[in-house]
């Protein structure tokens, strides 16, 4: 996907309004100044993050379960998926991160990208966070998805979706958690990269010792 289409995509797929589109320009001004201080994303992608960074977070919207759900990106860093999502999805977005100037990055960008009031950046460790359920739960380029469900799952209920980008390992991560995890798993193709995987999931809970269902 080239940029301009990227940018089209977000206009005509999702329906972002002009004035959103220009605070995700101000954002991306942002990120390309602050890359030259503290390494936020790859430089080779910097001519590409329309496409490799805010479209791959925005086409999450399409796999949650509609707006409402309150929503937590786990290891947010540069704010992707999180930042992202907190612009265009309607319910409440919390972000966590343990990097302190990542922290201090995501509250600048916040304030570009004109966040609403219930958006909160946490800066910890997840395992020290407080148990609370939330309707969807992402994170990109975090942990293994073993791990990453390990790390999640108090925050997760039956109802919980999980929403994972996990661009072209996807299927043997799957395939390797599935020896711990069972639930409703499926694999959808990432817009921005054909060889790249979605994780979506629900009703996921840690195998009883012994079987192994779907």
């Amino acid at each position: 996907m080239e940029e301009a289409k990227a940018r089209l995509w977000l206009e005509q797929e999702l329906g972002v309004p002009r004035e959103t589109m220009e605070r995700l320009g101000a954002f991306v001004e942002l990120l390309r100044r602050e890359n030259e201080v503290q390494n936020l994303v790859s430089k080779i992608t910097l001519d590409q993050i329309w496409t490799r960074h805010i479209v791959d977070s925005a086409q999450l919207l399409r796999l949650a379960s509609g707006e409402g759900p309150r929503w937590l990106d786990l290891g947010t860093g540069a704010g992707f998926p999180g930042l992202v999502i907190a612009l265009l999805y309607g319910g409440e977005v919390t972000m966590v991160e343990a990097r302190r100037l990542r922290v201090d990055f995501l509250s600048r960008a916040a304030q570009v990208l004109q966040l609403q009031p219930s958006t909160q950046i946490l800066c910890a460790k997840v395992e020290r966070l407080e148990e609370v359920s939330f309707g969807v739960i992402s994170a990109r380029a975090f942990a293994p998805l073993d791990r990453l469900l390990s790390l999640g799952e108090r925050f997760a209920s039956p109802e919980t979706r999980w929403v994972l980008p996990k661009g072209r390992n996807a299927k043997s991560e799957l395939e390797d958690a599935r020896a711990s995890w069972q639930g409703d798993f499926r694999l959808e193709q990432s817009l921005t990269d054909p060889d790249a995987w979605i994780i979506v999931a629900e009703n996921v809970r840690r195998r009883v010792k012994g079987k192994r269902g779907k």
